[in-house]
């Protein structure tokens, strides 16, 4: 949901083209070429002091103003085991200026059993330029899912971005075999710095609490990149 170049991403197709009723086919093609773009949002490395661990997040789309493939991923490992694992995909077409609907199909592959889920969300920038990202799933077994990321990119230089990010999951009923329960199911808090050497490669640093399922929360240290193409 984070997201500078997701902001981008919907400004690519936020201003309406103009077309010209005795335009040809080859000249509305050419004035709506297919784009392409992927994005590293987290490549990172933590820690809480007790355990090392690792957290990735991608997004790409490609396609047309008006219709798109979004294939989103993300997973995290901790003391040398995958605790989460998920690929998404995704026909995504504008709603409204700077907001995209998104729809299709999600799978997880960890922890335990995968799991395949019918996904409906949005995604967009909301007023004063929160990148939101909110997604709703139902099973093949009728279990429910939310879930919900924000970010906002403050610039306190060119160069220097801070990032607040926040994230949360809710499951409407607990599944044994993968031992999760029903609620919030996770959520986390985090404050990133990056610093961009180029728009499009810039390393950070932060922190960030996560609270897993039901346990006790942790503070994590982050150390990582962001990159887009």
């Amino acid at each position: 949901m984070t997201m500078l170049a997701m902001g981008f991403a919907s400004a690519l197709h936020a201003a309406e083209p103009m077309h010209d009723h005795g335009l040809t086919m080859q000249g509305h093609m050419m004035d709506d070429p297919v784009q392409a773009f992927l994005r590293a949002d987290r490549l990172e490395w933590q820690t809480d002091g007790d355990r090392d661990g690792a957290a990735w997040e991608f997004t790409s789309w490609i396609g047309r103003d008006a219709n798109r493939l979004w294939v989103r991923a993300e997973g995290d490992r901790a003391g040398g085991k995958t605790e989460s694992s998920e690929v998404e995909a995704l026909w995504g077409h504008p709603v409204a200026r700077w907001w995209d609907v998104v729809a299709g199909i999600r799978q997880d592959f960890a922890p335990g059993p995968s799991r395949s889920w019918a996904a409906l969300g949005l995604v967009g920038m909301a007023p004063y330029e929160f990148d939101v990202r909110l997604t709703g799933y139902v099973s093949a077994h009728g279990a429910t899912a939310l879930k919900m990321e924000i970010d906002y990119d403050l610039l306190l230089t060119q160069r220097w971005i801070l990032q607040p990010r926040a994230e949360a999951t809710w499951f409407g009923k607990s599944d044994s075999e993968r031992d999760q329960q029903s609620g919030v199911a996770k959520s986390g808090l985090g404050l990133r710095l990056r610093y961009e050497l180029r728009r499009e490669f810039a390393p950070y640093v932060g922190v960030e609490w996560e609270r897993p399922d039901n346990t006790r929360g942790a503070l994590n240290f982050i150390a990582g990149l962001r990159a887009w193409l």
